[in-house]
């Protein structure tokens, strides 16, 4: 495997699931990694386990990338702190379900918010230090159900779909300061996610992906030479969507 030293990643969402998989393959690949949650706790001890099996540099910032406007700010905060950003995860996420014909306003913009804007957001505070040094990249996690809708999952599927058309703007407007965006879009992913109280669904967990799969590709993609991107990359449980 290639291996990335003196390169620095900011991951959101990295207490558990996903992001928190992230974390350790990329630390494990030579990057130093800005760890951002709501969680402390879990990001400490996601610092410490980090710090007892590798040499690099891991820190924890406890912010919530659902007081929106806050975000932004935090996130500049966060690079004067640790430094410029080449690579962003946006992992951060929630789930929801419901119907859309009864679904209440408060909850639309608190999935909005979490798993669109808090996104834009965190890419304009990465972005003019990328610029400057004119490399970076941004990868957005998005779902597969960007592609395709499922009953109960609206709100949830819009707001995926909104960031894979967030990355492909950010794409073409940031190519030429040598910023690269891609869009990951995983089917149903074996997280803690499926065990939050917005998510009401009995799907069998067995047959989903694993987040340390998941975050090898993630790995994979940052990894790539400066003259190559994946713009999107779907990946699917081999037995088919859940």
């Amino acid at each position: 495997m290639n291996t990335a030293s003196n390169r620095c990643a900011l991951i959101t969402g990295a207490s558990t699931g996903i992001g928190r998989a992230t974390a350790l393959v990329f630390a494990r690949a030579g990057f130093d990694v800005a760890l951002v949650s709501r969680s402390a706790d879990k990001l400490q001890a996601l610092v410490d386990e980090i710090g007892s099996t590798t040499s690099v540099r891991a820190q924890s910032f406890p912010i919530d990338l659902g007081v929106i406007d806050q975000v932004k700010p935090q996130i500049e905060n966060l690079i004067e702190t640790f430094g410029t950003i080449d690579v962003l995860v946006n992992n951060a996420g929630m789930g929801y379900t419901g119907s859309l014909a009864q679904m209440p306003l408060t909850d639309w913009c608190q999935v909005v918010n979490l798993n669109l804007t808090s996104v834009f957001q965190c890419i304009q505070a990465v972005l003019p230090a990328m610029r400057v040094q004119n490399s970076g990249m941004i990868i957005n996690v998005a779902s597969i159900a960007a592609r395709q809708a499922f009953p109960e999952w609206g709100a949830y599927g819009i707001s995926k779909a909104a960031v894979v058309a967030l990355s492909r703007a950010f794409s073409v407007e940031e190519r030429e300061h040598g910023v690269r965006v891609v869009t990951i879009l995983p089917g149903a992913v074996n997280t803690p996610l499926w065990d939050t109280e917005t998510v009401q669904a009995d799907f069998d967990r067995s047959g989903m992906l694993t987040p340390d799969l998941v975050a090898n590709a993630i790995l994979q993609t940052a990894l790539l030479p400066p003259g190559a991107v994946v713009e999107e990359l779907t990946i699917m449980p081999s037995g088919g969507a859940l």
